[in-house]
This record gives structure tokens, sequence and C-alpha cells, in this order.
């Protein structure tokens, strides 16, 4: 990884949909200034370095261009890693390379707009029980799996469990923006996912394919390199 004009680099660490007591969440790592990571590969290798489930690099805040990294590969599209970037920077839109993505804020919850064509292929995978969802172990890697049952159906009230298998160091996803967002547009209504040890997504579908993604977002920590 090339490292010129990396020292002193400064690293936001969030925590995305969080819950209700501000715990849980999936952790997100913010690198504000893009232009000290300039390159890939780079990226690539910083993201990898710091084994986040998403990686983002900011390299125009004003216009909200973004470039997101899992620790294996790029994303055109990430539902948890837009939610964060657009609470920490307080954006009205974020632009990742699969389009353009306007934010709102409501109360404690921090909302984007996208499609769902935009989300990477997932496996959703429907179980009978939330304690199903809850008893399974994570499954041998090749297939990019979302586990969900209803907990309550008439309430839209989910619960869910993701496991990436990239074979990256990422077993399970704490929290899947982007899997909600396929859920939510299959299943054509609004949603309360409780995902992981606990975090919550909210989603809600919107006109001409739309689909809103909530959650709250807390800020942990900050790095030096």
């Amino acid at each position: 990884m090339n490292t010129t004009g990396m020292a002193g680099m400064e690293i936001d660490v969030l925590r995305v949909f969080c819950a209700g007591d501000g715990g849980h969440g999936n952790a997100l790592a913010v690198v504000r200034d893009g232009r000290v990571v300039p390159d890939e590969a780079s990226r690539q290798a910083l993201a990898k370095e710091l084994g986040f489930s998403e990686t983002v690099f900011v390299d125009d805040p004003e216009r909200g261009v973004v470039d997101i990294y899992t620790p294996g590969v790029r994303l055109p599209f990430a539902g948890h890693p837009l939610v964060g970037v657009a609470w920490l920077l307080d954006l009205e839109v974020v632009q990742p390379p699969a389009g353009e993505v306007w934010v709102r804020g409501d109360g404690e919850f921090t909302w984007i707009e996208a499609r769902a064509e935009w989300a990477p292929p997932r496996t959703l995978r429907r179980y009978a029980s939330a304690a199903e969802v809850e008893a399974l172990e994570v499954p041998e890697p090749g297939e990019w799996i979302y586990a969900w049952a209803w907990e309550e159906e008439a309430a839209g009230r989910v619960r869910a469990r993701a496991f990436p298998g990239r074979g990256d160091g990422i077993d399970e996803d704490e929290a899947t923006g982007a899997a909600a967002l396929l859920l939510a547009a299959g299943l054509g209504r609004a949603l309360n996912i409780t995902q992981g040890r606990g975090s919550q997504l909210l989603t809600a579908p919107g006109p001409d394919g739309i689909v809103e993604l909530g959650g709250r977002v807390r800020l942990e920590r900050v790095l030096t390199r």
C-alpha cells in the first residue's frame, strides 16, 4: 500500500443501525479526506487492514462523492456506509458509483433513498420462526445469505441475520442495508428489522421503485494513523 501522505490520517469509526439504547450497529470506517488514499489498490489494502464490514472514502464532501470497500471488494452501493457518512457529514445527497442517493433526517434516524437494483445480489432465505434464524450456524463461504423470519408479520417486524460468505474475515454482517432494501422491495411493505445481535434497520418502499432505509448512527472513536 502506498502510504505517502497518510501520516496523521484520521479515520472516524461509526456504528450504523444502532438499537434504541445506542448499542450494537455495524462498524464503519470513514476516511473524510479521500485524497490521502488516492488509488483503488491502496484503498482496498486499507479496508482489508482495518477489517470492518465496510470502509468509505470521501472524495468530495460538498457533493457527497464516496467510494466504498469491504475487506475484499469495491462496492458500487452499500446501505450502512451511505447512512453512516450522510449522518457524519450532514449531507443532503450522497453519490456512490451506483447513483445519486438523497438523504433526510427524522429525529434520531437518518434515512436514504435508493433503488433495490443497486444492491449487490443476495440470497434472501426465509425461515419459519425468529428462533430458527437465531439458532443458525455460520455457513461455509460461497453464497451471500440473508436469513430472515417474521417476528410479527402484521406489524412488519422481522428477525434477520446476514452471512456474506466471502471468506474475507466477515463471517456475519451485523447490519446490512442493501439486503434490507431487497427484502423491503420484494415484500412491498415497510419493515422494522432486528439483525445480528440487536441492530435495528427501518425500511419504507416509495414510488417509482425507490426504497427508504433508515437507522441510528453513533460515533464510536477516531483512529489516527
